[in-house]
């Protein structure tokens, strides 16, 4: 069993930067690939990116590359997300996320509660 917990969300007017952590405990984190999804109101949830056990390989959705950077440190069983200019829309409740497998389509089977972002123009 894994334990997720994000932290660092909060409001953040349009153009501004706010960097996402999730912190993994129980059976070791580190060992899994993990990755952040988003969910808006009245939207479905969506992919936001991944990255590998190692750290060395991450995916991000289409329209997130060059805005967002996905990362981790496992001596400290923590990942990153750094989100730069931010718009409205990215206004979502991000949720942490690990597991054996993480696609874009079938997120992994360990989830955190989730942290509010919200940008305002």
């Amino acid at each position: 069993q894994v334990q997720l917990v994000e932290s660092g969300g909060g409001s953040v007017q349009a153009g501004g930067s706010l960097r996402l952590s999730c912190a993994a405990s129980g059976r070791t984190g580190s060992y899994y690939p993990m990755g952040w999804f988003r969910q808006a109101p009245r939207k479905e949830r969506e992919f936001v990116a991944d990255i590998s056990s190692s750290g060395q390989i991450s995916h991000y959705a289409e329209s997130l590359k060059g805005r967002f950077t996905i990362s981790r440190d496992n001596t400290k069983n923590t990942m990153y997300l750094q989100m730069n200019k931010l718009t409205p829309e990215d206004t979502a409740v991000y949720y942490c996320n690990a597991g054996n497998a993480i696609t874009p389509w079938t997120p992994g089977q360990y989830w955190g509660q989730g942290t509010q972002v919200t940008v305002s123009s």
